[in-house]
């Protein structure tokens, strides 16, 4: 029988896992070099039958996420066989069964550990709690430049990522963006490049808001405003907690626009939000109460429609999702 060569899967550092199936084993490798040798049985459980990497535990990694790309439906991993060493390495994320000798993996567990996804991770900023325009919320730690996050989305075929705003290099693609009537609909921030430059500067400004910039295989195609809820004009009209991340979205691009595109940024969206603290509990966003296609969008990943409120400048729907709910949703792969 020949083998199915499944499709490779690139990691974030560059590295592609490849893998060979026959009947029910699985050859694994990770840039020509050999990784293990797995049988799959019933109910996700997987038997370990040969190590031939040096570092089992970054093995057993590698293992666990292609399993999961090509699994989706798999909301956990039952593995036997491990090596007792590689075990050690993985417990931030590898628990035993009840059955001695096994070990089982969450999906919205292993979604959770912040590396490889970041690429600037950080342990979370010590709690310091301080009075600023008139509320009280968590000391902000200064927001990061540069790439900030990087997954391959296995069922678009595309890398995802996110960035900080550059406002020198961005902002003729900025005020492009906010002039496309499509977009002027909703956001209603359209204006010349000084007008633009103004706006980001003030959000550069601003401690609780940090601009990024979306892009699929480091192609631009949206802008993205990620913010601590509490410090934000939303924070009076629901139950806000110190640590909750609000976001705006905006696709530019025509030709990243779609139901298959959202599913893929919106999801790394939100699982940046989540991964950048691990405090954070809940995320949240205000589309405009009648902008039915985003609202349906969100509903498919898992938010949900709290109530409708109002700003003082439109009608609002208030769109939330939860950790638990998010990595237990099974949005990522």
């Amino acid at each position: 029988m020949n083998p199915d060569v499944t499709r490779p899967l690139p990691l974030p550092d560059g590295r592609v896992v490849r893998g060979e199936q026959r009947q029910g084993d699985t050859w694994l490798w990770c840039d020509g070099q050999p990784l293990l040798h797995l049988r799959s049985g019933e109910d996700d459980s997987l038997q370990l039958l040969e190590l031939a990497a040096a570092d089992g535990a970054a093995a057993l990694w590698n293992a666990c996420y292609w399993c999961f790309a090509h699994r989706p439906q798999a909301r956990r991993l039952t593995w036997r066989g491990l090596d007792e060493a590689a075990v050690q390495r993985c417990q931030d994320w590898l628990r035993p069964a009840a059955e001695a000798g096994v070990w089982q993996v969450e999906r919205g567990v292993f979604w959770q550990l912040a590396q490889p996804w970041l690429a600037q991770p950080q342990a979370p900023y010590p709690e310091q709690l301080v009075m600023r325009d008139g509320k009280r919320h968590p000391l902000r730690r200064s927001k990061p430049r540069g790439e900030l996050y990087r997954r391959f989305d296995a069922r678009l075929g595309a890398w995802i990522s996110l960035r900080s705003l550059d406002i020198d290099a961005d902002l003729e693609r900025f005020n492009r963006w906010q002039n496309t009537p499509r977009v002027l609909q909703f956001w209603q921030e359209g204006g010349s490049l000084e007008q633009h430059r103004t706006y980001l500067q003030g959000i550069a400004a601003a401690p609780h808001v940090h601009s990024l910039i979306g892009c699929f295989d480091d192609q631009p195609f949206a802008y993205f405003e990620l913010y601590w809820a509490r410090e934000d004009r939303i924070a009076p009209f629901y139950a806000v907690d110190d640590y909750d991340r609000g976001i705006h979205m905006l696709v530019g691009e025509q030709a990243h626009r779609g139901p298959h595109k959202v599913a893929s940024w919106l999801a790394a969206l939100t699982h940046y939000a989540f991964l950048d603290d691990p405090r954070t509990r809940k995320v949240v966003a205000e589309p405009r109460a009648d902008n039915a296609k985003m609202i349906g969008y969100m509903q498919q990943l898992g938010y949900y429609r709290e109530k409708d409120f109002d700003f003082p400048h439109k009608r609002a729907a208030l769109m939330a999702i939860g950790r638990e709910r998010f990595f237990d949703g099974g949005a990522l792969c």
